[in-house]
């Protein structure tokens, strides 16, 4: 059977010529071997002839069929078995197209030619090999709402060219356009839209501004805490729980909070002024459990599941100290008098004592644990306690362990007897005392000295915890204490009395952590499991 070719223009009528001769540069051969003359316009489409002859001479008079016209070629048929698309062969060479000198001036680009209401543009039948990319026009046959005022001859033309899968030809110039597009498609959609794992994001400024709201209060000694009652910043940037916030411990620089997250990442906000978020760190392949602002405010240490340890700058955004530990990190803490020296604890039975300046572990502390929950240093770091997930039925000595910091001796494991683990531990700031978050839906109180005895008079409870790790922690001046909830809510209690002060309804999910500022006296930022951060005023 012989091969058949389909051309765009094969159904429109042959355009009068200018002159009675065709030049030869003019002309070009179909796969049959007929001369036939080079239209000027290669995004010409589909002609609704009956309208042609109705209108009369609208486009000019007619010629005679015959005369320099393409061969019709009919590219369906009634029954849809007889459809020759796999027997269709193309042309072993590309027709070579030659353009006249005289032509006149076509716009700029090939989509904005002035074509009949009907038309369907040749590139649009290449999707099949061509990919668009997101510049370029929609094809009419594909859009289900495309156009309305197409006639009925060309929406039966574009729904037989989909049922039919008939592909005309293309010119050259119009392959070139298709591939250009999608190459320029394909570099844009392969950019990075982030910061990729491992590699740190571009520097922020940290100058040493001072914010407007902070300025007043830092020449003050007594800032009496004040119970916050509205949202002054909603934040949700995470894309997963939050796991902790930490303002940061420079006062002049207190505008910025911490964030860490289950969605692999840590944050930096200006939770002050503008409540925008200022730096994202993608630097783990797995959740960020821990992280925390180096005591000069410049730096942030980070911890997570993947078992590595970052130690970022934030004026470069460099890596000061990268590490890897043995078991997956939950909790970090900067020595209080050597800031080279952090504590990693996790699911261990062992805490280690690493030593940023050299990059290694200078000691450890081994106990019949399986999980370190949280670390929290007295005595000036003489001294610190870990609270553990060592509990039987029987007793519960190991859930809060004392070790000398210097020859990693215990000092006592029999602190707390009842059969919970606690989750978080907290300092209270003018007392000799410090808190213990229980999985028994209470605040248990202990003494910062030894024998470590705990408190039988004053519990604060009225809270659930439900085995998350609810945070707790004291307000700067250490009348009010402040703890989540399981159930979303936020509770505040008289340190003296152990009365409740006040409850705010926070979050739909459960609220992990609730921190006071450390300058301003009536500011709290809490965060949930649900991703999202509050700052109350």
């Amino acid at each position: 059977m012989a091969s058949l070719v389909a051309y765009d223009d094969s159904d429109s009528e042959a355009e009068p010529e200018t002159d009675g001769s065709v030049n030869a540069s003019e002309q070009m051969k179909d796969a049959f071997g007929v001369a036939t003359p080079l239209r000027q316009d290669f995004t010409s489409g589909i002609v609704d002839v009956t309208k042609e002859e109705a209108h009369g001479t609208e486009h000019g008079p007619r010629e005679v069929a015959g005369e320099h016209r393409l061969p019709l070629v009919r590219l369906w048929r009634r029954d849809p078995g007889s459809c020759p698309s796999q027997r269709l062969q193309w042309p072993a060479k590309e027709p070579e197209v030659a353009f006249p000198t005289s032509e006149p001036s076509r716009p700029s680009s090939l989509w904005t030619c002035h074509v009949p209401a009907g038309h369907v543009p040749l590139a649009a039948a290449c999707l099949k090999q061509v990919k668009l990319s997101w510049d370029s026009p929609k094809p009419a046959f594909c859009a289900p709402n495309g156009s309305e005022a197409t006639g009925k001859n060309a929406s039966s033309f574009q729904r037989k060219r989909c049922e039919d899968c008939i592909i005309p030809y293309t010119p050259k110039r119009l392959r070139q356009l298709q591939a250009f597009n999608t190459e320029a498609g394909q570099r844009r959609d392969g950019e990075p839209q982030g910061p990729s794992t491992g590699c740190a994001p571009a520097p922020f400024c940290v100058a040493p501004r001072v914010s407007e709201l902070i300025q007043p209060y830092l020449n003050s000694q007594c800032r009496e805490t004040r119970v916050p009652r509205t949202v002054l910043f909603h934040l949700c940037g995470h894309r997963g729980p939050v796991n902790s916030i930490q303002w940061c411990p420079v006062l002049s620089r207190s505008h910025m909070l911490l964030s860490m997250s289950m969605d692999k990442t840590f944050k930096v906000w200006d939770a002050v002024d503008s409540g925008r978020c200022m730096q994202t760190y993608s630097l783990h392949s797995e959740a960020v459990r821990a992280a925390r602002w180096s005591p000069c405010g410049g730096r942030i240490l980070s911890g997570g599941f993947d078992f590595a340890l970052h130690l970022t700058d934030l004026e470069t955004g460099t890596q000061l100290f990268t590490g890897r530990s043995d078991f997956r990190i939950t909790t970090l803490k900067f020595h209080p008098k050597d800031h080279s020296v952090f504590l990693c604890g996790g699911f261990s039975s062992e805490i280690k004592a690493w030593d940023i300046r050299t990059g290694k572990v200078v000691r450890g502390y081994k106990a019949t644990i399986q999980q370190t929950l949280d670390i929290l240093f007295l005595q000036e770091g003489s001294e610190f306690l870990s609270s553990t997930d060592a509990s039987t039925r029987d007793s519960a000595d190991r859930t809060i362990i004392a070790w000398d910091f210097r020859s990693s001796a215990k000092i006592s494991n029999q602190i707390f007897h009842e059969r919970y683990t606690c989750p978080s531990l907290a300092l209270h700031p003018r007392e000799p005392v410090f808190l213990a978050q229980t999985n028994g839906n209470y605040l248990a109180l202990f003494s910062a000295v030894w024998p470590y005895r705990m408190s039988r008079r004053r519990r604060y409870e009225g809270h659930k915890v439900e085995g998350y790790a609810v945070g707790c922690e004291c307000s700067p001046c250490g009348d009010l204490l402040v703890t989540g909830s399981a159930d979303g809510r936020v509770l505040m209690f008289s340190f003296r009395t152990a009365s409740r002060a006040c409850t705010l309804q926070g979050h739909t999910q459960a609220c992990v952590g609730a921190t006071y500022h450390p300058v301003l006296p009536s500011v709290l930022g809490t965060c949930s499991w649900g991703g999202d951060i509050k700052i109350w005023h």
